[in-house]
């Protein structure tokens, strides 16, 4: 199947009313990245990656991040452009792919968005509520009462103030509890009234996401196949020196476990095996049960993704339904 052509700037999937942009999006290990790789082949495309892992420089092992070889075929914007003691939020994210997507429109061709970063796709389809930044002094309060307590103990305690989020935040994702709690101690507003003003604004005659965007996500039929790939994955990172890349952000000195770029799966079981909390046997067994919690998460998400375009993971040649899908709606 050849190219699709694309001229005056505008692609012919578009249909010139809004420019394109396609979102491809599904599971840890899943197969989105061979999957984009495959469709710049046949699409005039270019990819910016969706997940808050990737944007650290040197986490590249324990996130699967794609190798030169593959990034000389096919670049990925928004990744290795922070170090992991700095934050990095969706807000972030959002300004700096609407950026990359415009430069990518302004060129003449279709940003490729791929991820499994849910959080981000939908603050970038949706828009985001002003929030106030990050405050470590707070974080660190939170941090101890979950220490204590547990962090089943403190989404508890958020549904008795804020149920809208407590009902859409799970319990087993500390980053986004983390999140609502210190916006409430903030402001004393819950973070659920700020996503309802947040759905007010957008009734409004310009587009959060001035684009039209195609969603795709690859999907398994059988849950047990994506559970057997995600330990394969672990297990294969294991034999390609892990241990020793999260050793190094062990032994900076200017890192801890509670960062959000060590809060990411594989990372935080490995520094607590680091730290001889856990034994090696128990590292492994925690980091692919929390890669599958990941992976379950996000396919909770998908199920609730209006407009969503399914394709089965492990099927050959899945760019042939993106692009069947795709010219078939801009004729």
């Amino acid at each position: 199947m050849s190219a699709i052509n694309i001229s005056d700037g505008k692609d012919s999937v578009s249909g010139g009313a809004l420019p394109t942009a396609i979102f491809l999006m599904g599971p840890t290990a899943s197969g989105k990245t061979s999957l984009a790789v495959e469709l710049i082949k046949h699409l005039p495309c270019d990819i910016i990656s969706v997940d808050s892992s990737l944007v650290y420089k040197g986490m590249d092992i324990g996130t699967a991040k794609p190798d030169k070889a593959t990034l000389t075929i096919a670049p990925h914007r928004l990744i290795d452009i922070r170090d992991p003691s700095e934050p990095y939020s969706s807000a972030d994210f959002r300004r700096d792919a609407l950026r990359e997507m415009r430069n990518i429109s302004a060129s003449g061709r279709i940003p490729l968005l791929v991820g499994g970063s849910m959080l981000y796709f939908k603050v970038l389809r949706d828009g985001i509520a002003p929030l106030p930044e990050a405050d470590q002094q707070i974080r660190a309060k939170i941090q101890a009462d979950a220490d204590l307590h547990g962090w089943h103990k403190l989404h508890e305690q958020l549904n008795q103030y804020d149920p809208v989020a407590a009902e859409k935040i799970h319990p087993n994702n500390p980053q986004r509890l983390m999140r609502a709690i210190e916006v409430y101690e903030q402001t004393g507003i819950p973070l659920g009234v700020h996503w309802q003003k947040q759905g007010e604004d957008k009734h409004s005659d310009t587009p959060v996401l001035p684009y039209r965007v195609f969603n795709f996500a690859v999907v398994p039929d059988d849950r047990s196949e994506l559970h057997a790939r995600i330990e394969l994955r672990f297990r294969q990172m294991l034999e390609q020196n892990f241990i020793q890349e999260a050793e190094h952000f062990f032994n900076r000195g200017d890192l801890t476990k509670d960062l959000p770029s060590m809060r990411a799966v594989g990372y935080r079981q490995a520094w607590e095996y680091l730290e001889g909390i856990t034994s090696y046997d128990e590292m492994v067994r925690r980091g692919i049960a929390s890669t599958r919690q990941l992976a379950k998460r996000q396919l909770t998400w998908l199920r609730k993704w209006p407009d969503l375009h399914r394709l089965q993971m492990g099927e050959t040649k899945l760019y042939k339904d993106v692009l069947k899908k795709l010219l078939c709606t801009a004729i």
